[in-house]
């Protein structure tokens, strides 16, 4: 079962849904999962950088950034539902003005552990737009995949993984403990490298030669696209980099994005990236 298959084709919009905006990209996934087509998404532009699935249906408009929304445009759509998260709430006041706002928490101080979040907020979105049913084959979908990528990975001799995006040739985001990337190793069966435990977000920023803090000398580094250009040329002819044990021949892969501050779609897509990485298939 592919991740592309537990999140669903995106509908066509139906004429009774909710006419609905979303400031996020998690709830937008999920809102496309639940069998809506939002009317505009703010920070569209970059989709197909950070999320790439499920596909944008092309009638989706873009609100410009998150943080600057387009007023004019969004009030002009005269939208039943806003979507939004507490990342946001500085602009709860004037998305108020313009229609009824729904805000969910999965990304919040002392929230816990991120996946079992997004799952809560899954249901939550699914009861103020009246997909519940949606919503439940949709959990129910993608606990399946989750349970038969620890299946294919079960038989395997797994090394532990460092998972991080390069922000420069120096400094990077690292993965652990309480975000969803961490979540998924764990749903899945897989150790993560970095024990350390991170900000509720899910990660540290650390240099990198703070690599040489994690412990397994077999762990393997997980990059995820989009790597600056100038990354892995700088690297490799840096002497902390070559100190490391990441720089040894296989030690190092590149995946494709898969966002890291998402809900249920992005832990799928994640999940998927890293089984096919661990067991290809033939």
């Amino acid at each position: 079962m592919a991740a592309a298959a537990v999140a669903g084709n995106a509908p066509a919009f139906a004429q009774s849904a909710p006419r609905i905006v979303s400031l996020d990209y998690g709830l937008v996934s999920t809102l496309l999962s639940l069998g809506i087509v939002p009317l505009a998404v703010s920070d569209l532009a970059d989709w197909d950088k950070w999320v790439v699935e499920p596909a944008m249906p092309q009638s989706v408009v873009n609100l410009g950034s998150s943080w600057e929304v387009n007023f004019e445009l969004l009030v002009a759509l005269k939208p039943d539902i806003i979507l939004t998260t507490p990342y946001l709430d500085e602009l709860l006041p004037k998305l108020k003005q313009v229609a009824k706002v729904v805000r969910l928490e999965i990304y919040a101080p002392d929230i816990g552990p991120i996946l079992p979040a997004a799952i809560a907020a899954t249901r939550k979105l699914a009861a103020a737009i009246d997909r519940e049913a949606e919503a439940e084959g949709f959990l129910q979908r993608a606990d399946a995949f989750f349970t038969e990528c620890r299946t294919r990975l079960a038989a395997k001799s797994l090394p532990s993984v460092a998972l991080i995006n390069f922000m420069d040739a120096r400094h990077a985001r690292i993965y652990a403990r309480p975000g969803l990337y961490h979540n998924v190793l764990e749903r899945i069966g897989v150790r993560n490298a970095w024990t350390e435990e991170s900000n509720y977000w899910g990660f540290q920023t650390i240099a990198i030669e703070d690599l040489s803090r994690v412990a397994d000398p077999d762990a393997r580094l997980i990059a995820f696209e989009p790597v600056p250009a100038d990354v892995l040329p700088k690297i490799k002819q840096s002497p902390l980099w070559q100190s490391l044990p990441f720089a040894r021949p296989g030690h190092l892969s590149i995946l494709p994005p898969a966002l890291m501050f998402g809900m249920v779609n992005e832990a799928l897509r994640f999940g998927r990236l890293l089984t096919d990485l661990l067991d290809p298939k033939e």
